[in-house]
């Protein structure tokens, strides 16, 4: 049956695009719709670790981030009250920056980005229904900015439209590993608040975050169990400036400085996987795999998982094997390189203080700042979990911890 496109996807943020992008990139005809006019803000953490940004470097959008001015992200810490540990979490493909990039500005990047490799983009396009013949999607409907009608048919129809996704929802595409929501969450915006590095204060039932951003102003979020989101939510600033003070380092700095925007944050945060395939549609990005925001994961997973898919969506209408097998293998290869993203998010977004022996392991990182990188590394997936807490590796960071005096 001929069809319109090859590829339709519905969302063109920090999935979608890179999708359309690496499909157009290899040929295919490829719609790109999404319901905002780009650039235009949505809910976010910003930040890109290192393996986001090596995607941005392959694809050669890394020159963009950079002329935006988004200063670049060197090294962590945690404050962990007495002390506080200082790092840089490992390199990937020789990336060792990370960004805390406006939405903003990422998102229109990346929406132009697929434009130029040949997607056909339009905005302020909702998507209404899916096309079927019998189980099959073939295609969308929806209207365009002016509100005339459109339909698409394509071969493969790829939601990319966030955690409550209409492809998802219309496909009917299982649940699975789903965790509830374990923490609610507000950020915003201070200038003149000096943070050049990614700063982390885990206290008892928060977290509270901070990293510079885009025009020279600093990102502060905290999180908070979700079974105060109703409480926080009746006066977020007094509940946000009492967490900050739990944080008295950050809390000086931002005292000093202007907030320049309002708060934004949510209480639904879901952690799941969701069936990214079926007969003619795929997820992509939070439509398939969402997690607590607390790890920053989702844009450098969302740029991961994109690669995957159109590669498997590329073996599969070349020729180089079926559609329906190369898809299969997408999942299994998503669901294994998330799994210990996956893993550390609910343990970190649980907001518990960390059990004796981590404490004691804190206190023997304290001033070895390489092992405090591959510490960091693991939180991020960008060190193998495995390696770093083996036995041996234990034994000599507290060896060595011991030897010094620095243990604690």
């Amino acid at each position: 049956m001929a069809t319109d496109y090859d590829a339709v996807v519905v969302g063109a943020r920090c999935a979608g695009s890179p999708t359309a992008m690496l499909l157009a990139r290899k040929g295919y005809r490829v719609l790109l719709l999404d319901r905002a006019a780009f650039p235009s803000d949505t809910l976010s953490t910003h930040f890109i670790h290192q393996p986001g940004v090596a995607c941005l470097d392959r694809w050669g959008l890394l020159p963009d981030v950079v002329a935006s001015g988004c200063p670049p992200v060197r090294s962590q810490s945690i404050d962990v009250g007495p002390f506080a540990l200082h790092g840089s979490a490992p390199a990937v493909n020789g990336v060792a920056e990370a960004y805390c990039v406006r939405r903003t500005v990422l998102d229109d990047i990346l929406v132009k980005a697929a434009a130029a490799a040949g997607a056909e983009v339009r905005q302020r396009f909702s998507v209404h229904e899916l096309l079927t013949d019998g189980d099959r999607v073939i295609g969308i409907r929806g209207k365009s900015a002016g509100g005339t009608t459109v339909t698409a048919t394509a071969t493969i129809v790829i939601g990319a439209d966030g955690k409550n996704s209409l492809v998802a929802r219309t496909v009917g595409a299982p649940v699975y590993r789903d965790h509830p929501t374990l923490t609610c969450a507000y950020y915003s915006y201070w200038s003149g608040v000096d943070v050049t590095h990614t700063e982390l204060y885990p206290r008892p039932d928060q977290m509270i975050i901070a990293g510079p951003t885009n025009d020279g102003n600093t990102m502060v979020i905290v999180y908070w169990p979700a079974s105060q989101f109703h409480e926080v939510r009746g006066d977020i600033e007094g509940h946000f400036l009492d967490a900050l003070e739990l944080a008295p380092p950050l809390a000086e700095r931002v005292r000093r400085g202007t907030r320049v925007e309002r708060f934004s944050g949510t209480g639904t945060l879901p952690n799941f996987f969701r069936k990214p395939h079926g007969d003619g549609w795929a997820l992509v990005g939070d439509a398939g795999y969402h997690k607590d925001p607390i790890l920053a994961l989702g844009i450098s997973d969302a740029f991961r998982d994109a690669e995957l898919l159109a590669d498997a969506i590329h073996a599969g209408l070349s020729g180089r094997t079926g559609l329906a097998d190369a898809l299969a293998g997408y999942e299994q290869r998503r669901n294994d390189a998330a799994a210990q993203g996956y893993e550390n998010t609910i343990q970190f977004a649980g907001l518990a203080a960390p059990p004796p022996e981590v404490r004691q392991l804190f206190g023997a990182l304290r001033h070895d700042r390489t092992q405090t990188g591959l510490f960091f590394g693991t939180a991020i997936d960008t060190y193998p979990a495995e390696e770093f807490f083996a036995p041996d590796n234990i034994e000599r960071i507290m060896a060595s911890a011991a030897a010094t005096g620095v243990a604690s």
